[in-house]
């Protein structure tokens, strides 16, 4: 006989996965390691457990998987405070299942066939523990006014949601047990929250504002110090500058003052120089007029024994440097006669007179005429 194996997965809700395998007239069951499986056949328990296999006959058997980790649940929902003020409170609900059979046997937990309608025990507990969460939360802050609900209706209420779900009968008895809640938040209607915000929004405005306002203050005070200290500097700077002013001055004075003594000592010493030169020159003038009188008195005491004719004879040879050419010169017989007479008759006397002075009329009276005849 030829045996055909049909296999087909079967699924459940989200990440609790049992395979079943279908064979003919017999399937086989795979648990999971999160979900605790329950196994009825006709009415009575066959398996159950966490990770458990088996073989079963679906014409007589129902299967059952209930989740055994934890599981959270958010919820979201509305309540009134006792000053009439409308609240959403945001809360997370953290259970989980202490007794699967009495769970399987209470909810929906059903193993089924893909394109059936799925379990619907999930949506079962969290309609449950969410209308309890709402309740007790309702009622908790409807003796509480708006401010302190929202000042302390956090712990508050986490507080008394604790203590409420886990003492609730109905949880109890269906095999529920809650681990924690955790309250978010507990919000008024945004136009409330905007209006409770104002004041402390004007608060932190008015804060900024001052610090706004300081800040500009001290950039004033700032900027006022800075101008002080520029002027500060200003009139320092004009200070030292007058200083500097007068004290050049006073240098210029005193230089022109020492310029003007200095231009003074010259002064007297170029006319000490002018008057020891001027007194040198008259001395050496005088002593030059005196060595040339001395001279003079010495040629004319010479020139007392000396005839007439030498006398001319003299004359003639110092003014011949003096007069200009002369074309021709005539000599008498008389005038030279005469001449030559006195130079022959006193030979003696001529060793007396100087060199120059007896040598010069002999041969200036002997070069006149020649030169004059030569010319």
């Amino acid at each position: 006989m030829l045996i055909v194996k049909l296999t087909r997965i079967w699924r459940v809700r989200e990440s609790l996965m049992a395979s079943i395998k279908r064979y003919p007239w017999v399937s086989h069951f795979l648990g999971s390691p999160t979900g605790y499986v329950v196994h009825l056949q006709r009415g009575m328990i066959k398996h159950q457990g966490v990770g458990q296999a088996f073989w079963f006959r679906p014409q007589n058997s129902v299967l059952s998987e209930v989740p055994v980790d934890d599981q959270e649940l958010p919820t979201l929902f509305h309540a009134i405070t006792r000053d009439h003020q409308d609240v959403s409170v945001q809360a997370n609900v953290t259970y989980r299942f202490i007794d699967p059979v009495a769970v399987s046997s209470r909810l929906d937990f059903g193993l089924k066939s893909a394109g059936t309608a799925p379990a619907t025990g999930r949506e079962q507990v969290a309609t449950i523990i969410g209308q309890l969460c709402q309740s007790h939360a309702i009622d908790q802050i409807a003796t509480t006014t708006l401010s302190e609900a929202l000042e302390r209706g956090v712990s508050q209420l986490r507080a008394f949601l604790s203590e409420a779900l886990r003492a609730d009968t109905r949880l109890l008895s269906t095999g529920i047990e809650i681990l924690g809640v955790q309250v978010l938040a507990v919000r008024p209607q945004s136009d409330v929250e905007r209006a409770l915000q104002t004041p402390v929004r004007e608060q932190l405005q008015a804060e900024a504002d001052r610090a706004v306002y300081e800040r500009r203050a001290l950039a004033v005070e700032r900027e006022r110090t800075i101008s002080e200290n520029e002027m500060s500097s200003q009139i320092e700077l004009a200070t030292r500058r007058e200083q500097l002013v007068a004290q050049e001055g006073t240098n210029a004075r005193r230089e022109a003052e020492e310029k003007a003594a200095a231009g003074l000592i010259d002064a007297h010493a170029a006319a000490e120089r002018k008057g020891i030169a001027a007194t040198a020159d008259a001395n050496q003038i005088r002593l030059v007029g005196e060595a040339a009188a001395a001279r003079e008195a010495a040629t004319m005491e010479v020139y007392r024994g000396m005839e007439q004719p030498t006398l001319l004879a003299l004359a003639l040879r110092d003014a011949a440097g003096s007069l200009p050419n002369i074309g021709n010169l005539t000599i008498t017989p008389d005038l030279l006669s005469g001449a030559l007479a006195g130079l022959f008759r006193q030979p003696a006397l001529v060793p007396a007179n100087p060199a120059g002075r007896s040598a010069g009329p002999a041969s200036g009276g002997t070069a006149g005429p020649a030169s004059g005849t030569d010319r």
